[in-house]
């Protein structure tokens, strides 16, 4: 039986208080406020289909901007990721995914090896979908790619309304890393051949 792939992470600064708890291998439950909805809108899809547990609360400077919550959370959400995948023996690493969403097709690749990384390729049409910024969706990726110590590809392949292009983006995401962190039962160590990740 594998170990249990679970974090409980809280940060405090000047900026912003972050309490998560991460469950890799739940059923896409999720309990998720931070005081932007369109933000805890894209984190709850991300939850429900990449089947993680999530648990978030995030206060934050919002009488200045959406910046350093949805940053902030980034990274809490990065480190969580990186406890929780713990020595990632078994896991298949590499995960992708396409996906669409009416207008938008959103391709997502991601790679736990260790290093960061993130490429995006994407732009919106809007400055804003609800409160949230549309800059931020990059700060967002970029954090949790640092936090998480990953490899993450996204491109925007086609589409036009803002609100699809993000969802779509979320989700895809959350469906790569779904199958990156998954077993595979040929795999007895790392998949690396430096044998470690």
């Amino acid at each position: 039986m594998k170990n249990k792939r679970t974090a409980a992470i809280k940060r405090d600064t000047g900026e912003t208080s972050i309490d998560l708890e991460l469950n890799l291998d739940g059923k896409g439950d999720s309990q998720i406020e931070t005081g932007i909805g369109f933000f805890d809108h894209m984190l709850e899809g991300f939850a429900k289909h990449g089947f993680f547990d999530v648990k978030l609360n995030v206060t934050g400077d919002l009488h200045v901007d959406a910046h350093h919550s949805v940053e902030d959370t980034g990274i809490v959400l990065g480190r969580a990721i990186l406890e929780a995948a713990g020595d990632k023996k078994g896991i298949k690493r590499y995960g992708h995914m396409i996906l669409p969403m009416d207008d938008a097709l959103v391709l997502c690749a991601v790679d736990l090896c260790g290093r960061p990384y993130l490429s995006y390729e994407a732009s919106f049409d809007t400055d804003k979908i609800g409160y949230l910024d549309t800059e931020l969706i990059r700060e967002f990726f970029y954090a949790v790619s640092y936090s998480a110590m990953m490899n993450i590809h996204i491109k925007v392949l086609s589409g036009f309304n803002s609100h699809h292009i993000a969802e779509a983006m979320f989700k895809s995401f959350a469906k790569a890393l779904d199958i990156a962190l998954s077993y595979d039962e040929r795999i007895s160590d790392v998949l690396s051949t430096k044998g470690k990740l």
